[in-house]
């Protein structure tokens, strides 16, 4: 039996939640299905997001998806609710540059602060000050963004996400997409999982780390798939006040670490050649006691004394290309939207994004944020555009 809708949405986490509800939010009087393979999203990259939120980026692209979160964040009761929260701890970023790393960090800076971020610039005293627990040895300064940034519960904001959608009349079905019907330059109907059919007129990738499989279905080459990332819960015997309510630290050796709650989590990006392999949940602890702990020890020397207590595989949906977003139409296929690849940032970007892709369906063009240069056309040119603050 063949359904029909007339915006069919692939993934049903933070991203897609976010299209499903601006979609209704800005008007859309269609119908709109979201499918989603698990409605728990226990395995989905937003479930096991580390839930960071930044202003701190070199692409004022990102900058503006990431004040576009906040701003919903800020408003959260007036947009779901009295209740609606989703533990918003504002913290702050603070990323650390060497010597050699400081003039890109004072570029990115001089980016931030012309795009609205508070960020501040610290030379090595100016930290020191800020947060005695931290070693400046070999350090050249650090920014800090001290409003606006900090992390959140993941799961918190999809639920909000995806009951305000359902409030104005989208649908949520479990099931994966098995199949892509193609007629010419569109797209006509998906096939799923249950064997059902639906016709549509138009589709939304929002399938987090498997946006490159989906894509394929269509026939479409899209450099997006997942990556492996171990996050570290550790407690600590004496961190002090001062480190509970420190930042999220990024180091010059790549690690980076927050508190959480009254204990603290860790992780850090392999670089390509170390890439493990994707599949399975299970934890590489030797990544942190060789890789991580001798690093984060010397530079917050109250971690030397601590136990992992948790881990956990997180995934980033990871643009291989140039770690940005994939947002937009297909130039072929024009009935066929991405919102993909956001390696790391879709859940701090996902209501912006998600509010994006339903202008370009409202209204045809975008309004509120201009995603031009993340467009698909870029990775058919092969044209690079590099965010620098990936973490």
């Amino acid at each position: 039996m063949t359904e029909r809708a007339d915006v069919v949405i692939v993934g049903g986490a933070v991203v897609g939640s976010a299209v499903a509800y601006y979609l209704k939010k800005l008007g859309f009087s269609g119908s709109v299905v979201v499918i989603e393979q698990d409605l728990s999203l226990a395995d989905s990259c937003t479930a096991r997001s580390a839930g960071g939120i930044r202003q701190q980026f070199s692409t004022p692209e990102n900058i503006a998806l990431s004040q576009f979160g906040l701003k919903l964040i800020r408003n959260l009761k007036q947009e779901f609710g009295p209740d609606a929260d989703v533990a918003f701890r504002e913290q702050g970023y603070l990323l650390l540059a060497s010597e050699a790393g400081l003039p890109v960090l004072e570029s990115n800076v001089a980016i931030q602060t012309a795009h609205g971020a508070p960020t501040l610039l610290l030379d090595p005293n100016a930290l020191k000050g800020r947060f005695p627990w931290l070693v400046t040895d070999g350090l050249a300064g650090g920014a800090f963004g001290p409003q606006g940034e900090g992390w959140l519960d993941p799961h918190s904001l999809a639920g909000l996400l995806r009951r305000g959608a359902r409030d104005k009349g989208a649908q949520w079905r479990e099931a994966r997409v098995t199949h892509i019907e193609n007629v010419g330059n569109s797209v006509t109907a998906v096939g799923l999982s249950d064997g059902s059919r639906i016709a549509c007129g138009a589709l939304v990738n929002a399938a987090g780390a498997g946006a490159g499989a989906v894509a394929k279905l269509a026939g479409i080459d899209l450099p997006v798939g997942p990556r492996k990332r171990y996050v570290y819960v550790l407690d600590c015997r004496e961190p002090g006040e001062a480190l509970r309510k420190g930042p999220l630290v990024v180091d010059i050796t790549g690690f980076w670490f927050r508190p959480e709650g009254r204990q603290f989590i860790c992780g850090l990006s392999p670089a390509e050649s170390e890439e493990p392999p994707v599949e399975g949940e299970d934890v590489d602890y030797d990544w942190f006691e060789t890789r991580i702990w001798p690093e984060l020890a010397a530079r917050i020397p109250a971690m030397e004394a601590i136990k992992v207590v948790n881990a956990w595989v997180g995934r980033y949906d990871y643009n291989s290309l140039d770690q940005n977003g994939i947002v937009g139409r297909h130039p072929r296929i024009g009935n066929f939207y991405f919102a993909n690849g956001f390696s790391g940032h879709g859940l701090q970007q996902g209501p912006g994004v998600g509010n994006a892709i339903a202008e370009l369906i409202v209204h045809g063009a975008y309004r509120s944020i201009d995603l031009e240069r993340f467009g698909y056309e870029r990775i058919v040119a092969g044209r690079l555009l590099k965010e620098a603050n990936v973490i």
